[in-house]
């Protein structure tokens, strides 16, 4: 071995282990300085530990605290409990950061707040539907645009509102059929209320002969809705000449009722026989719509004489059948007293209360 220039003696100190292939020196040596940053940390991690289980613990009441001034600004349910959850939720946030931060993880805490965010931005992507009728609920609870038990109808669906839950709202239909319709279809389309007026106006149209007095034809209309104890004075009612048919001139009449203690078809129904009937003894006609009929063979008329003195057959059958007529106009107008035209919403509504929730869920209005 050459001499190193300057060097006057070398002491050899290595000392070489034999590598054992099953020896957990390794991992002895790992574990004591685990337990010794552990034991640098332990005080660290109990304060953050504690931190984040009375945050924990004071996440409920601290959120109804600080969601109490909202009872002053709406009355929703939902909207104060989606503010109570959200503030808990922000709190126990603060909570786990604090711990994850005295624990010596300030880089994994960062990335799960930042992971929160990018995973509530995929999940409103994938719950877009969801989310989008979540939403709706909050905002159909805020305006209350109807409320329980009153008539409605969107896209088509008329019924009485039984239930409005976070994620749809429950009709019962006239047939007593639950529909079901997301809030989101309801926020987005034309809602017709039929219960926040309770005066509801029906209408008919009648018929009358071209030789028939107009004028007469209308008074007459007007003084039996006017005797109706189901018409309302005010609005008041009217019977206007809606067009010229072939055969008639048409009359469409108009009367308001008050749609929660009266039935707006019934007292249609009872009006219409009542104008038939009144009509018909006044010698006002109702001809049918006109047609034309083809006898290709032609038609032979037969004319029977009557001597002089003799009552003909048709005078006597006409008389006959206008007492018959004055006979059913005094009848009608005696049974028109005890004609039922309640309103049927209180049936339906009886209906929707003694039915199942197809739904559960509480109501949100």
């Amino acid at each position: 071995m050459a001499a190193l220039p300057g060097v006057t003696q070398v002491v050899d100190n290595i000392h070489l282990q034999p590598i054992k292939p099953l020896s957990l020196a390794p991992l002895q040596q790992d574990a004591e300085q685990f337990w010794d940053k552990a034991l640098l940390y332990l005080p660290r991690l109990a304060l953050g530990l504690s931190i984040f289980l009375f945050l924990f613990w004071l996440s409920h009441p601290l959120a109804r605290l600080l969601i109490s001034p909202l009872a002053w600004v709406t009355k929703s349910e939902l909207i104060r409990l989606v503010m109570q959850r959200s503030i808990s939720v922000l709190i126990i946030l603060l909570g786990l950061y604090i711990f994850l931060r005295l624990a010596g993880l300030t880089q994994f805490a960062v990335a799960i707040i930042s992971s929160t965010g990018v995973i509530g931005l995929i999940l409103g992507f994938a719950f877009k539907d969801i989310a989008e009728n979540f939403i709706s609920s909050l905002l159909l609870s805020v305006q209350r645009p109807f409320k329980l038990g009153d008539v409605i109808s969107v896209e088509g669906n008329l019924g009485v509102v039984k239930q409005v839950t976070a994620r749809a709202t429950t009709l019962v239909d006239y047939d007593g059929n639950h529909i079901q319709i997301p809030n989101s279809t309801i926020y987005k389309n034309v809602i017709k209320n039929l219960t926040a007026n309770p005066r509801m106006r029906g209408h008919f149209v009648i018929g009358i002969g071209y030789d028939a007095s107009i004028r007469k034809a209308q008074d007459i209309a007007m003084e039996i809705m006017s005797d109706h104890h189901g018409v309302l004075a005010d609005p008041e009612p009217q019977v206007l000449i809606k067009n010229l048919g072939p055969s008639t001139i048409n009359l469409q009449v108009y009367f308001w009722v008050n749609a929660e203690t009266h039935s707006v078809p019934k007292v249609a129904s009872i009006l219409m026989r009542l104008l038939v009937r009144a009509y018909e003894a006044n010698q006002i006609s109702l001809p049918d719509d006109a047609r034309e009929r083809i006898f290709p063979q032609g038609i032979q008329l037969v004319t029977n004489g009557h001597q002089q003195g003799e009552t003909p057959l048709n005078t006597i059958q006409s008389t006959e059948h206008n007492s018959k007529k004055a006979q059913e106009s005094l009848e009608d107008a005696h049974n028109e007293i005890s004609d039922d035209i309640s309103s049927d919403t209180d049936d339906i509504r009886q209906q929707a209360a003694q039915s199942r929730d197809p739904e559960s869920g509480a109501n949100i209005i």
